[in-house]
């Protein structure tokens, strides 16, 4: 039940989106905001609801830095967010009225949004993704990035009933930074550990962009799934070619 739910999320720099993200969160009495050094307005918006504890840390990497946010939350199960996601009503009342099992992770579902713009392909809607667990029972991963939540011996449930919507792009310049930024995790994190090549790097990309916008139908959402599968295009390609570059580096 909702009550028994403490909402955590990772943030640094969330002004533009959080304020919507909390107030979707008002009838949980526990949100735990843990942020990374943000250089904006995201602690005076939390500030204003009673409901958050605000916390100041460190980033050490997606999945220890959201199992060390979860460390304040006060209630055992945890309903893991992005500062850009809200949940709707019917979530609310799903979460509320549902008895938890103590030994199931549940997969919640999302609606992606580019503007206020939904996009109905590219691999983005009707996501299920493990955001639902009891912190007694299991962990995130301690993956850099593309961190999950372990399922060993633990059953995966889907909550059927509402959605997160997810606001995460604002305009084309978002695309360009998260880019950068997703790239550089992945190669600082898998150097030495994974090979790469200008090749390997190329097809990624090209690959990244015909499975988005052909295979997952992006020309379906006009002019934003094409903006789409060009970023994950440029991700992966750039993603390779770091790792590639690190490499090389590191065996100097």
């Amino acid at each position: 039940m909702a009550s028994n739910i403490s909402v955590v999320m990772i943030v640094k720099n969330g002004a533009l989106t959080i304020k919507n993200s909390l107030e979707s969160l008002i009838g949980f009495d526990d949100v735990v905001v843990y942020d990374n050094g943000s250089e904006d307005e995201t602690a005076n918006i939390a500030s204003k609801f009673s409901n958050v504890n605000f916390i100041q840390g460190e980033f050490i990497g997606f999945g220890e830095t959201k199992n060390k946010a979860a460390s304040y939350a006060k209630h055992e199960w945890i309903l893991i967010l992005d500062s850009d996601e809200v949940v709707d009503s019917n979530l609310f009342k799903t979460l509320k009225n549902t008895d938890l099992d103590n030994n199931s992770v549940y997969l919640l579902n999302f609606h992606a949004f580019y503007k206020e713009i939904q996009i109905k392909h590219c691999g983005w809607n009707n996501q299920k993704i493990k955001r639902l667990y009891n912190k007694t029972k299991t962990k995130f991963n301690s993956n850099y990035v593309h961190e999950n939540i372990i399922t060993d011996k633990m059953n995966t449930v889907e909550l059927n009933g509402g959605n997160i919507l997810h606001y995460s792009y604002h305009s084309i310049s978002d695309f360009i930074k998260k880019a950068d930024r997703y790239s550089t995790l992945f190669a600082q994190n898998n150097v030495g550990k994974k090979t790469s090549s200008p090749a390997k790097a190329l097809f990624n990309g090209i690959f990244s962009f015909i499975k988005t916008y052909f295979f997952k139908r992006g020309f379906l959402d006009g002019y934003a799934g094409l903006v789409i599968a060009f970023s994950h295009m440029a991700t992966n390609f750039y993603k390779y070619i770091k790792l590639y570059e690190l490499n090389h580096e590191a065996k100097k």
